[in-house]
């Protein structure tokens, strides 16, 4: 009889003060994580996966990630290849700058491109909307097309400008959906993934979503 080697994974739910922490850290226990919330350097350095909410304004989350190191850390993790998720204004922060009523603020610059507002009849984008994931997607992989996911968002990033040229360089892939018109819904980059939707309020599909993620790890 063949005993299982299978480790749980250790995901960190960065808590720097902007997200929906409690519903991620049930989520991903759900999807088969161990998870500590926690804003300790050393923890979220060296868990398997790190997970950055994020709710409210861009700006905002950005002095309260810097404020707690977590600019460093996301920038350490990736330079090593550990895999971070970022979730809503958890995702627009990797981007190079948001634009909110105006005002231009510094995001993570892990992208670039620019967060700006929705251009759509009814702002904010708030329910359940499709996707257009690219083949061979490993976020979605089990998800059928038509599934549909959670958005509470005002802005997006509207254009992809990133592009790949080392052929020993997977190309990142950028999941696409539509609220007046196309914004980025997700990424798939490297160690980098991120969701503008909110997985942990997408029901079973979210459950599925994050468990590909920790499949991953």
């Amino acid at each position: 009889m063949e005993l299982s080697t299978a480790r749980t994974k250790k995901v960190v739910v960065f808590d720097y003060g902007f997200g929906n922490i409690r519903s991620a850290e049930r989520a991903l226990a759900r999807a088969g994580a161990d998870v500590e919330i926690t804003r300790d350097y050393d923890t979220a350095m060296n868990a398997d996966g790190l997970l950055v909410p994020g709710v409210g304004a861009f700006a905002a989350c950005m002095k309260g990630l810097k404020e707690v190191r977590g600019d460093w850390i996301v920038d350490r993790r990736l330079a090593g290849g550990r895999p971070v998720l970022g979730i809503c204004v958890g995702m627009q922060i990797l981007f190079a700058r948001g634009i909110e009523h105006g005002v231009a603020a510094e995001g993570l610059d892990e992208w670039p491109g620019t967060v700006s507002p929705l251009e759509a009849d009814v702002v904010p984008h708030m329910g359940w909307n499709t996707v257009d994931a690219p083949a061979g997607s490993r976020l979605f992989a089990g998800l059928d097309a038509d599934t549909r996911y959670y958005f509470v968002h005002s802005y997006a990033v509207h254009d992809w400008s990133l592009q790949t040229h080392n052929p020993l360089i997977a190309a990142p892939q950028v999941t696409w959906s539509t609220h007046g018109k196309p914004f980025v819904a997700a990424v798939e980059n490297g160690a980098l993934w991120a969701t503008q939707f909110h997985p942990e309020k997408s029901g079973d599909a979210g459950a599925q979503l994050l468990t590909n993620w920790i499949g991953t790890l």
